[in-house]
């Protein structure tokens, strides 16, 4: 999990990503092998009954230059890819397995993966090799590379929301589509913004509105919060997961308490996801590239309660994409996988888009 205490301390240095998370990296599989989902294993669902699945899918290592990415790819190999991108700190099996079957009944290869040091991907010494987003989106497209797939149908959430942008902008070839969800224009530094309303103080004009005071009080509280044992830390993760669901839609608890304990469970450092903030701290110039150069097709999917990025930023986001499409989801927080019946909903606009 993201360590928002951190963020707390230190409010002018907020990813600008926007992304949270639930845990990391680093044990491997010898080599690519099928197997079937379990219901209890692929946790993050959007629908409070667990429903055997039928789905199988392979999972394998690629190259991304010196690291190991943990990927896994479902559907046929002859359909259009659809690549999934997870948010900051977040694991691949974030995208929940009803989300990818809708995907692949409809025709659709769908690939998940793990970033670089969440997961059973491989983790990184940040002080020795530090890294940007510019690398996140060099890793995603290694992904692409690892299963032969010249361009994609990307769809990012959060900080993949970031990446997916960085995609369109720079390497527009691999592009066929942009979905993004729950983003910000990925040059905007919501720093300022968070550091103002932590201090009580207005926003300025014209700038992104900081996350809601809820959210706030949690980041605060999470100072506080006891973090000793394996358990706390989960805990406290679920919390945050619960913040982050919104206010408005219910939140499934045993959902995201068996995915948290899932993603501790397979992660090789849980400590090295907190990289993810390091790196969304570093504004390159590739990174305030102009998103009016995007010419693949653009959703964006934003909730319109949203607690960490308040709707103007997904407004904000199809206002500087040409002919951007903005989807506004009644309810929706965050990050909605925890929030029974989003999955049709979500599934349904991807599917459309990506026709």
């Amino acid at each position: 999990m993201t360590r928002w205490s951190d963020a707390a301390k230190s409010a002018e240095e907020i990813d600008g990503a926007g992304g949270v998370p639930v845990a990391s990296p680093a044990r491997s599989l010898s080599h690519e092998r099928k197997f079937r989902l379990q219901p209890v294993v692929v946790l993050v669902s959007w629908v409070t009954a667990t429903v055997p699945s039928m789905l199988t899918g392979d999972e394998k290592f690629v190259r991304s230059r010196r690291l190991r990415l943990w990927t896994q790819r479902f559907g046929r190999p002859a359909d259009p890819t659809v690549l999934l991108v997870m948010g900051t700190s977040t694991q691949g099996i974030g995208w929940p397995e009803e989300l990818v079957e809708a995907l692949v009944n409809s025709g659709r290869q769908v690939i998940r993966f793990d970033h670089r040091d969440t997961g059973r991907s491989d983790s990184v010494d940040f002080a020795t090799h530090p890294y940007a987003l510019a690398d996140m989106a060099a890793d995603t497209a290694a992904v692409l590379d690892g299963y032969g797939v010249p361009a994609a149908h990307i769809v990012g959430t959060s900080l993949g929301a970031a990446i997916g942008q960085w995609l369109a902008v720079h390497q527009a070839a691999r592009v066929h589509t942009l979905t993004t969800m729950a983003s910000s224009p990925m040059g905007n530094n919501p720093g300022p913004a968070w550091a103002r309303a932590m201090a009580g103080r207005p926003a300025t004009t014209g700038e992104l509105p900081p996350p809601t005071a809820r959210f706030l009080d949690h980041l605060m509280a999470s100072v506080k919060a006891p973090r000793t044992t394996p358990q706390q830390r989960m805990d406290a993760d679920v919390q945050t997961w619960r913040v982050l669901n919104g206010d408005v839609l219910p939140f499934d608890e045993p959902a995201a308490r068996r995915f948290v304990e899932h993603c501790h469970a397979r992660a090789g450092n849980i400590a090295a996801a907190s990289n993810h903030d390091l790196a969304g701290r570093r504004w390159d110039d590739d990174r305030r590239a102009s998103l009016s150069s995007i010419t693949a097709p653009a959703l964006v999917l934003h909730g319109s309660d949203d607690p960490l990025l308040p709707q103007a930023h997904g407004e904000a986001l199809a206002a500087q994409i040409p002919a951007a499409r903005l989807e506004i989801v009644p309810g929706m927080g965050h990050h909605p996988f925890f929030s029974p019946g989003l999955t049709e909903r979500i599934a349904d606009s991807i599917i459309r888009h990506t026709t």
